[in-house]
């Protein structure tokens, strides 16, 4: 691929042109009054976490005039009791924490609770305001539920500003790093067990992404949306981030700004993390893409992936784009077994590394060496850690040259890592960010500090006989005809079998019928200017797709047709990944 392509960087689901969108307070307002009617009236503002609450509560002080007000965040317990009732989930690692069952409930103080209350029971005629992350559980019953939604990359965003903290919590001052994993681990699941009770009574969703344009569609129409994007292939909406390793390439092909040094990720396919863009008319709420694998996973996710993973989307598809930047750092994935008995995750961060693009010298490190010692591989290890010699990471560690369309299998326990000049499509499992680094070539994270290194996980984990023979016949394109006709054929290109995804590429000149045969998939178009996904049913409208982008396809759509676009020459090839059954 040679220039700029048309990659979307704001790709939308057409959900519901009826509903009128409110933009702005005043009309968001207007509306809300609209819906209250004489007498005493209960309205609910619940705020996913990272909601500017304080703006929110100001904003409708000012148009509706409560006689009584609670905000929730007056009924948390105190901060350092929070932080001692999480500090066994959290731990004093800088980035590993446990998974966890705590809920919104457990943030609360029982007395300040039942005080408000008490208060809401006193409560005359006149509007009625509770607001904040569980005012559906301070309240316990309402007249309206509004419910203020949040994207997480644009939590993380505030946070990394430092303008909101984690709930019930004064952690401005902690790094953005801390307040990311307490969200990951706590907040935002907690958030989300809280939301999946409340869909079917969201009387209005607002979208307060963007806090000087707040929108707001009925709920309802958010319902709809949601049931609308989940009966057809989908794209969610992508976002980039810089790191020390960073390239130019997704900069250059992707229309992306200048403002950072490098993008070195470009998150395509990470629900739990990637919006989703309803358009409404010619206004788009955004809403975590979350929301559609909690409101509906059995239709996103297939019965058998639903069973397994329950409301997880269990594949990731992203960039690595180190194009002109750096290697990666050496790392290594935990094994299962270690991953639940440390973390308490049901499975593990097995993965793969498709090359989109290449340069001369681009190339992938993978596998050990045949015959390395194990202690003099830690010993040197240690020493570059402790500020010794640099780790002479081509002494113990295979190189293989790289080009594009190679796939490269790493499951768990395999060291590997990305050299210079490469963009790799990652496809793997989706188990937070568990990776445990060995040595990052002795340079600093963007924010000036050194980069967590994990040796004594990453040794544990390591399985000293993927040496260089196994790696070459087990992980390095294992591709396997699978069937062809006339403008097309199909190929296995992995994963290896201890991992759960299979991956099928398909080359093709022509239509390529395929089926989900109710399970999700993802697909990226790794070769072609652009494709349409259609029906052959004509049961959704078709969907144009551009080099290098990922969708999803839900369990529920079944048969579904890729060809190339119109007037569109050439090969194409789209690499598919599914779970194994």
């Amino acid at each position: 691929m040679t220039g700029r392509s048309d990659y979307d960087k704001s790709p939308y689901v057409a959900a519901d042109s009826a509903d009128a969108c409110s933009v702005g307070w005043g009309d968001i307002l207007a509306r809300l009054c609209g819906a209250i009617p004489p007498g005493r009236f209960v309205l609910c503002v619940e705020c996913y976490p990272g909601a500017f609450v304080s703006e929110i509560a100001a904003a409708i002080g000012d148009w509706l005039r409560p006689a009584v007000r609670i905000r929730t965040d007056e009924c948390f317990k105190p901060a350092c009791e929070i932080e001692r009732m999480l500090a066994p989930y959290l731990t004093d690692d800088r980035v590993f924490g446990k998974t966890n069952d705590i809920e919104i409930c457990d943030f609360f103080d029982p007395v300040k609770v039942k005080d408000a209350r008490r208060t809401l029971a006193a409560a005359g005629v006149g509007l009625i305001v509770v607001i904040g992350t569980g005012a559906t559980l301070v309240a316990e019953t309402w007249d309206c539920l509004a419910y203020a939604n949040m994207a997480r990359w644009e939590i993380q965003q505030r946070q990394r500003r430092h303008e909101i903290g984690n709930l019930g919590s004064t952690t401005e001052h902690e790094s953005a790093a801390a307040m990311y994993k307490r969200g990951f681990l706590v907040d935002w699941r907690a958030a989300d067990r809280l939301k999946r009770e409340l869909y079917e009574r969201i009387d209005f969703l607002l979208d307060t992404n963007d806090a000087r344009t707040p929108k707001m569609i009925s709920g309802a129409a958010f319902r709809r949306g949601l049931d609308t994007a989940v009966r057809r292939p989908f794209r969610v909406v992508p976002f980039f981030d810089p790191g020390p390793w960073g390239g130019q390439w997704m900069r250059r092909n992707f229309g992306l700004p200048d403002g950072p040094s490098n993008y070195a990720w470009g998150f395509d396919c990470v629900p739990e993390e990637n919006s989703l863009l309803l358009g409404f008319g010619g206004t788009r709420i955004e809403t975590p893409a979350m929301d559609l694998v909690l409101w509906c996973p059995r239709e996103l996710l297939g019965e058998y992936v639903y069973g397994r993973f329950g409301v997880e989307f269990p594949i990731r598809f992203d960039f690595l784009d180190s194009m002109e930047g750096g290697n990666l750092s050496l790392q290594v994935h935990p094994l299962a077994p270690f991953i639940r008995r440390h973390f308490g995750m049901a499975y593990t961060q097995d993965e793969s590394y498709y090359l989109m693009e290449c340069g001369d010298d681009a190339r992938v490190f993978l596998g050990l060496r045949e015959g390395v010692d194990a202690g003099a591989f830690a010993a040197d290890l240690q020493l570059a850690q402790s500020g010794g010699r640099p780790f002479p990471a081509e002494l113990y560690v295979n190189v293989w040259p790289a080009h594009k369309h190679d796939h490269f299998l790493i499951p768990a326990g395999t060291v590997h890592c990305s050299g210079r000049n490469c963009v790799v499509l990652e496809i793997s499992a989706t188990p937070y960010i568990f990776t445990f680094k060995l040595w990052d070539w002795g340079r600093l994270g963007l924010d000036g500090e050194p980069r967590p290194i994990h040796l004594s996980h990453g040794l544990e984990n390591i399985q000293w006989d993927r040496t260089t023979r196994w790696v070459e016949h087990e992980l390095i394109n294992r591709v396997e005809p699978i069937s062809a006709q006339e403008c097309w054929r199909e190929e296995r290109t992995g994963l290896h079998e201890s991992q759960f995804i299979e991956t099928r590429r398909h080359w093709f000149t022509g239509p390529v019928l395929h089926d989900t045969h109710d399970t999700v998939n993802v697909l990226n178009l790794v070769e072609g200017k652009c494709a349409v996904v259609e029906s052959p049913l004509g049961a959704f409208d078709p969907l144009v797709v551009h080099y290098a982008e990922t969708f999803i396809v839900p369990a529920a759509v079944g048969p579904y047709v890729v060809r190339p676009g119109q007037n569109c020459r050439g090969s194409y090839a789209t690499v598919k990944a599914y779970v194994r059954k």
